[in-house]
């Protein structure tokens, strides 16, 4: 078994000692964040810091050509990340003796959010989520995709991890978050995660669904949460809440879209990574399921990679089961 670290690039440089201090852990690997979201970071160990706070979601490198012209690209990282600071950790990483893989956050995004408020998914009530980009939208899912491969295959590294490659819903982690007062279980989660952006309403259209009545729906099947009631969870929960062939109907349109996403983007990092390149999904076998662990259908992705599935820990939550494409 080969065991692994998550490291960010902040963790390295700067720090002369930090990748032999990680090579001396035992581990064969370092992850290292190549695209990231927004985060406050503790370094106890560096020399010259100790808090680091990375203000938006950055690519922790220079980009290329690919995103000239387009409206849709990432954003440079700043002085928490200057420069080609994933390079610069890869090179000590690698001169330390370990195999470097790239660690990817796809669509997880405030500042995109933000600055393009028509990319993100919207709720039922008509709220905008900004940290979570519709991956049904055709501008967005090229953005995506080309994040994927731009991020993925960088100089050196053997492998990638792409996290948050599918549908993100209601769970995100804000700094003073407030969330907490109505513990929504599967059904809730899933019924606040459905998307009513214009691209999602023509594809529930095209399962049949009225998306206006849908929404009503939505909010009607939610009511009774606010107010106390229990949340049954799983996809009994969601048939219950919304009735079964309304729930498959809205199921069938958001698995194909995170299904043909998926395919796309690990067809396309195969294609530009260099021979033995490792694929990781951060994923949830349960295909419905959100968030930075988005819900995979093995068999599909395993269609287009010609690899096996095999259960491991790891990604943004620990423990969490990801699919493993080789």
């Amino acid at each position: 078994m080969k065991a692994s670290t998550f490291v960010y690039p902040w963790d390295v440089n700067g720090d002369p000692e930090a990748a032999a201090r990680i090579a001396g852990l035992g581990v064969q690997q370092a992850t290292l964040a190549s695209a990231y979201h927004s985060t406050r970071a503790l370094t106890p160990r560096h020399p010259r810091h100790r808090i680091v706070t990375a203000e938006h979601a950055a690519v922790l490198y220079p980009t290329d050509s690919r995103w000239e012209g387009r409206a849709l690209r990432p954003y440079p990282a700043g002085d928490w990340a200057p420069g080609d600071a994933f390079g610069e950790a890869a090179e000590a990483l690698t001169g330390a003796g370990l195999e470097v893989h790239t660690w990817v956050v796809l669509a997880h995004n405030s500042r995109l959010g933000a600055e393009h408020p028509d990319t993100s998914v919207v709720n039922a009530y008509g709220d905008r989520y900004p940290w979570a980009p519709c991956i049904a939208q055709p501008a967005t899912r090229a953005y995506l995709v080309d994040l994927a491969v731009e991020a993925a295959v960088r100089p050196g590294a053997a492998g990638t991890e792409l996290e948050s490659l599918g549908w993100y819903g209601l769970q995100h982690l804000h700094a003073h978050d407030k969330t907490g007062g109505v513990p929504l279980g599967d059904a809730g989660m899933y019924l606040m995660a459905l998307c009513f952006c214009g691209t999602c309403r023509e594809g529930y259209g095209d399962q049949g669904l009225d998306a206006d009545a849908l929404a009503a729906a939505v909010r009607a099947a939610l009511e009774p949460l606010w107010r106390g009631a229990p949340d049954d969870g799983g996809w009994a929960g969601v048939e219950k809440l919304l009735g079964a062939g309304t729930a498959a109907a809205t199921r069938a349109w958001r698995d194909e879209t995170a299904r043909t996403l998926q395919e796309t983007a690990v067809r396309e990092v195969r294609a530009a990574a260099p021979e033995g390149f490792q694929i990781l999904l951060h994923a949830d076998p349960v295909t419905y399921h959100v968030g930075a662990n988005p819900g995979v259908d093995p068999e599909h992705i395993l269609s287009v990679a010609d690899g096996v599935v095999v259960p491991c820990a790891g990604g943004a939550d620990l423990l969490t089961p990801f699919a493993r494409v080789r």
